[in-house]
């Protein structure tokens, strides 16, 4: 592009900025508009307009016995407690502990021939796991001891003992 064509681009340009210029300024900025509302404004009507202390006080007294739950947690809230009998005497026993349930399944293990150790195959999902005895598994397991058919687990933080049976895996074809 010459010189002097850009030149005339640029003059054009100017003038376009200033016209656009000139016209924004130039529109005076609109006031607010007040409504027709606000002549037919009319108070309730309220015989006494002082303030209730008795119905305050009321409401301050107001204690809530009903059940507590959290409302960010979306667990269902535990359920009533029986009420106790008042016929039956002695203490009431709690229900034994859910069985251990570990997330995981015991497929096999291997013995090495000079130390005698034992390494035990888990598997969760695609996800295989090989713990040897002493070791935990998955953070919350310690391997106890490995039997031939079976592994015994131990739960770390409460103690309980589960005993996972060897399971059998299907052979290839052959």
């Amino acid at each position: 592009m010459p010189r002097r064509l850009q030149i005339g681009v640029l003059a054009g340009l100017l003038v376009v900025f200033v016209v656009i210029l000139y016209y924004n300024w130039r529109k005076a900025p609109e006031a607010p508009t007040v409504s027709a509302a606000g002549d037919k404004y009319q108070p309730l009507p309220l015989e006494n307009p002082s303030l209730r202390l008795d119905m305050l006080e009321r409401i301050r007294k107001f204690e809530y016995t009903g059940r507590h739950r959290n409302i960010f947690s979306a667990s269902l809230p535990p359920p009533e407690p029986a009420k106790a009998d008042p016929r039956k005497a002695g203490p009431v026993v709690p229900p034994p502990p859910p069985p251990l349930d570990v997330p995981v399944k015991f497929f096999g293990y291997v013995a090495d021939s000079q130390t005698g150790q034992r390494r035990a195959f888990f598997t969760n999902g695609e996800d295989v796991f090989i713990v040897a005895e002493g070791e935990t598994l998955l953070t919350r397991f310690r391997l106890l001891r490995i039997g031939n058919n079976s592994a015994e687990v131990e739960e770390i933080t409460s103690g309980r003992h589960a005993t996972l049976v060897l399971e059998e895996t299907g052979s290839p074809p052959a």
